[in-house]
């Protein structure tokens, strides 16, 4: 991973920050000069996190917060604002894997929590951080959906129809702000090494590993390089991409 400074100017929130690719992301930024902001539900969650941030030189803000839940999802983008002064760059990451099951045998309830987590939660963060980045007219949301927002997952239709829905989310953004300087981008990890893949599959990763055509899983950082890469300038004219860094999963 390089080190450009690309961001020393910048203000960077990260959402589900406290473990794998959204830890990983939030550490890319700081390395590379962003001052963070980095929410997950508890903060205790995030000391690993926060640790790491400060380590690479970064000033780091700790945000415990449910983004199923628009009063705490303004209440933090408000302490972003109070902290920083701004917001340049949100990573909408936060999201949750569902209880393996087929479609008939999906519970109401479950169903439902994915889809408050995975999109509602990026809906509602969205909704929040595009009216600080109209308000200071620019500004760059990459939103994660998933390999399985382009494919079917057997077991997995609430996580697959919440990660497709998220690529649509984006699109639509894209072209409502387009005009108002401020890009909006998905990037579709496949499988990932992360705490989530390893309850997924409930410790036996080789089921995972199988699926890659590249034969491995990809690593945090891998996906991180993919989304600073699309906050910065590089990615400049790029918005209402869904962009795949999966290894082949998707093909």
């Amino acid at each position: 991973m390089t080190n450009l400074n690309r961001f020393s100017d910048k203000v960077a929130f990260v959402t589900g920050a406290a473990s794998g690719i959204g830890r990983a992301t939030a550490v890319a930024f700081a390395r590379e000069g962003a001052r963070v902001a980095i929410l997950d539900l508890t903060e205790d969650a995030l000391s690993d996190t926060a640790e790491a941030v400060r380590n690479a030189g970064a000033q780091v803000l700790t945000i415990a917060c449910d983004v199923s839940k628009p009063e705490q999802v303004e209440a933090a983008i408000g302490q972003v604002i109070e902290t920083f002064g701004r917001l340049d760059i949100a990573f909408n990451n936060a999201g949750v894997e569902n209880k393996a099951a087929p479609v008939a045998e999906i519970e109401l309830d479950e169903w439902d929590r994915i889809l408050d987590i995975n999109l509602r939660g990026t809906f509602v963060c969205m909704k929040y951080e595009l009216v600080q980045m109209v308000r200071q007219g620019s500004g760059v949301i990459v939103n994660t959906s998933s390999g399985a927002g382009v494919r079917g997952v057997a077991g997995g239709a609430s996580y697959a129809a919440s990660k497709h829905a998220i690529i649509g989310l984006t699109k639509s953004a894209a072209l409502d702000y387009a005009k108002q300087n401020i890009r909006v981008n998905a990037i579709l990890p496949g499988n990932i090494e992360t705490p989530m893949m390893d309850r997924f599959t409930n410790g036996d990763i080789q089921k995972a590993i199988d699926l890659e055509p590249v034969g491995r899983l990809g690593k945090p950082d891998e996906i991180a390089d993919a989304v600073l890469w699309m906050s910065a300038d590089l990615g400049g004219f790029v918005t209402g991409a869904a962009i795949s860094v999966d290894g082949g999963w998707s093909l």
